[in-house]
C-alpha cells in the first residue's frame, strides 16, 4: 500500500526549531516515514506565513525551499525529489520517500506569472493559491464575507498552471474562488487538506456542494487531521475522521478522497494520532469497517497518484 499525504508544514518548523528533517520531535521525520511498510510520497509546502507580509513572501518561499534542498542533499540515501508520477514510481521502487514540493500561498508569486514558472522551475509542483487572507490571485478563506473570488491575474495563473502542469490546490480559498477555478481549469484539482462542513460547520471545510464537484472535476479532497476542523469541541479522536471520510466517500464515492494531515503545521493532534508513525490506525479502522482493501488503498494514496500522473508533466 502507497501512502500519500498531501501537506505538511515540517520544514517551516524545523526552520523554527533548529531540528532536521531525518530525526526530529516533529509530526514527521524522515526515520519514522521510512519505518512504515509500503511507499511514501509526501509533499512538503513552504507556507508563507502572513507576517512575512508582501514584499517578502517571495523570499521566504525562497528560504523555506533553499532548507527543502539542503534537507534532500543530506538525505539523498532515503529521499528523492519527484517533478511528475515517474520520479513518484522510481523512488518507491528504489525505497526511497518520494517528494514533491508544495507552496502554500500563492502570496509568493507577488502577482507576476514570471514567478509561477520560475517556482516550477525550482520543482514546485503545487500551488495552494492562498491562506486565509485575500492576495493577489483571490480571497481566503476569512474574506468569505466580501464575496469575492479569483482575480484576473488568478485566472491567467490557472491557465498558466494547466500548462505548465502544476497542481492547483484549492484548500483555504473562498467558496467564491473555489467555483471560480473549477470553471477555468482544464485539470483536476486537490483540495490539499480540508474537511466536510456537513460534520465540522468551520469556513476551512468543503460543503456537500463542493465535495460533488470535486467528484465531478475529477479531483481530490485530502482530510485535514487538525482537531478543529473535525469536530467543534477541539478535542478530536479516530472517530471523528472516520465520521468525516464516510460522509465524503458517500457523496463522491472512494475515488476522489485521500490525507493531507496538516502535520507540523497545526499545534494538536487527534488523541490517537500523534505523529506520521500513527497514521495506519485510520486505514485498519477502514479495514476494521469492512472497506475492501482496493478501496483503501485508494484513499491511502492511489487516488492521489492517479491527479499526479494525470497533471504533472
Amino acid at each position: 500500500m502507497i501512502f500519500v499525504d498531501a501537506h505538511c508544514d515540517t520544514i517551516s518548523k524545523i526552520m523554527e526549531t533548529g531540528e532536521n528533517l531525518r530525526k526530529n520531535r516533529c509530526h514527521i521525520d524522515l526515520d519514522r516515514l521510512m519505518a512504515r511498510e509500503g511507499g511514501n510520497l509526501q509533499f512538503f509546502a513552504a507556507f508563507i506565513d502572513p507576517s512575512y507580509g508582501q514584499a517578502y513572501a517571495m523570499k521566504r518561499a525562497i528560504q523555506i525551499i533553499d532548507r527543502f534542498y539542503l534537507e534532500l542533499e543530506s538525505n539523498h540515501d532515503v529521499m528523492m525529489m519527484c517533478l511528475n508520477y515517474y520520479d513518484v514510481q522510481n523512488a518507491i521502487n528504489s525505497r526511497k520517500i518520494a517528494a514533491i514540493l508544495s507552496i502554500e500561498g500563492g502570496d509568493a508569486l507577488q502577482g507576476d506569472l514570471a514567478a509561477a514558472r520560475m517556482f516550477y522551475k525550482l520543482g514546485v509542483r503545487a500551488i495552494g493559491l492562498t491562506w486565509n487572507h485575500r492576495n493577489e490571485i483571490a480571497d481566503g478563506a476569512s474574506e468569505e464575507i466580501t464575496g469575492g473570488g479569483l482575480t484576473s491575474f488568478g485566472r491567467s495563473l490557472i491557465e498558466e498552471m494547466n500548462r505548465l502542469g502544476m497542481l492547483v490546490d484549492l484548500s483555504h480559498i473562498s467558496e467564491r474562488g473555489f467555483w471560480d477555478v473549477l470553471e477555468v481549469t482544464k485539470d483536476p484539482i486537490i483540495v490539499s487538506h480540508s474537511n466536510a462542513k456537513k460534520i465540522c460547520d468551520h469556513r476551512r471545510n468543503l460543503s456537500d456542494r463542493q465535495i460533488e464537484a470535486v467528484k465531478t472535476n475529477g479531483g481530490v479532497i485530502g482530510i485535514n487531521l487538525y482537531p478543529h476542523f473535525l469536530n467543534s469541541s477541539g478535542s478530536a479522536s479516530l472517530k471523528d475522521i472516520i465520521l468525516h471520510i464516510e460522509h465524503i466517500v458517500s457523496i463522491s464515492g472512494d475515488e476522489h478522497l485521500g490525507v493531507g494531515a496538516d502535520f507540523d503545521g497545526i499545534e494538536c493532534t487527534p488523541n490517537d494520532i500523534q505523529g506520521v508513525e500513527e497514521i495506519y490506525t485510520v486505514f485498519d479502522e477502514l479495514l476494521r469497517l469492512n472497506y475492501s482493501e482496493e478501496s483503501v488503498s485508494r484513499l491511502a494514496g492511489e487516488n492521489f497518484l492517479r491527479v499526479i500522473e494525470n497533471v504533472l508533466k
